[in-house]
Parts: structure tokens; C-alpha cells; sequence
């Protein structure tokens, strides 16, 4: 009975393996990167939504790690349980990215109704225009998600962004390094200022 069980499963691998090559099994229901076209658009957003103190590198590394949230977000993954809690969460859900073909293509709409090319071409006080407007319609944005979840591609950014550890270095302008593990030894001593001073 063993022996049929191990043989099965070795049938099952043989069978699916060369299926799910030939792309004729899909190996999972996420969409794919976010293309080069919606990650200037991205970029075009940041401009006008993160702090001018954070300069090109601060937005351009803004815009790699929403980029690669996107990318690396596993549907179906376990989240393990909270700290002190000891029944596990529920398994990661659809990829909140999947929401965001429409709300690029919204953005796209609103900058070809005013004559431009796409979202991206367009100078930035007419984007931010576009931007507040996408943050208040249907109803306001009242609270930036600490992750993406699809509801509000700008929202999403802006949330990833200000709740990351270079955010809050930039807030106090010190080197706070949140979620950095550190030891206790000169924990009595206010964070080293930003740029070493």
C-alpha cells in the first residue's frame, strides 16, 4: 500500500511538471511585476506625495520597495500568529496589486483628458491636482495603510512609504533605525543625527 502511494505521487510530479512549463497549469492565480509604464507612474506619484527632504534617492528607493512588495507578495502565505497571540492568522489573500490595472488606468484618463500623454508626462502641479483627487473620490483617505491592500493604488504607496524605518528617520532626522534589532549598550543616548552630525 506504501509502495502504490510513493508511485502516485511520482506519477503526479512526472504529469504536472512539464503541464505547468508548457504554462497549461497556471502556477498561481498573482499578477505578475508591475510593468515599466506603471512604475513611472509610480515614480511621477512619488514626486509629488513624499517629502522634498527625502530627495531623488529617498523617492527613487521609495518606489524600489513598493516595487518589490509588489513583486515579492506571496498569495496563500503563512503569517504565522501575532506576539503573544498563539492562534496563527489567517494565510495572505489575494495580491492587493491585482486592484491596481484600474486605478493606473484611471490616472492615465485623467492626465489624457488634460492633453498628456500619460499620468507621468504630465508637470507636476497638474499631477498632484489629479493625485488629491484621487485620495478624496469616491470618499476621502483618512488613514494610509501600514501595507498595501488594493484599495487606493496612492494611498498604498504613500502608507508602505511613511511607515518604513527610513520614513521615521527622515521625520526626526536621526537615525532611529526602526525595526532594527539592537542591544541595549548606549541605549540611554538620543539617535545620532541623519548625516552623522
Amino acid at each position: 500500500m506504501r509502495r502504490r502511494t510513493v508511485l502516485q505521487s511520482l506519477a503526479a510530479v512526472v504529469v504536472v511538471r512539464p503541464l505547468t512549463k508548457l504554462g497549461l497549469l497556471a502556477q498561481s492565480a498573482q499578477p505578475s511585476a508591475l510593468k515599466d509604464r506603471e512604475i513611472a507612474t509610480i515614480k511621477a506619484i512619488a514626486e509629488v506625495t513624499l517629502p522634498s527632504a527625502a530627495g531623488a534617492e529617498g523617492r527613487d528607493q521609495g518606489v524600489a520597495q513598493f516595487v518589490a512588495w509588489v513583486r515579492n507578495y506571496k498569495e496563500g502565505a503563512d503569517r504565522g500568529h501575532g506576539y503573544g497571540n498563539s492562534q496563527l492568522a489567517q494565510p495572505t489573500g489575494p495580491s492587493p496589486a491585482s486592484r491596481y490595472p484600474a486605478q493606473f488606468a484611471a490616472l492615465d484618463k485623467a492626465a489624457a483628458d488634460q492633453g498628456a500623454a500619460s499620468f507621468a508626462a504630465l508637470a507636476p502641479a497638474a499631477r498632484r491636482a489629479i493625485v488629491e483627487n484621487a485620495l478624496n473620490t469616491p470618499q476621502p483617505t483618512t488613514r494610509l495603510p501600514a501595507r498595501p491592500t488594493g484599495a487606493n493604488l496612492i494611498a498604498d504607496f504613500m502608507g508602505l512609504y511613511f511607515n518604513s524605518p527610513e520614513a521615521v528617520d527622515l521625520c526626526y532626522r536621526a537615525a532611529i533605525e526602526r525595526d532594527t534589532c539592537r542591544g541595549l549598550e548606549n541605549s540611554e543616548q538620543a539617535p545620532r543625527p541623519l548625516g552623522g552630525h
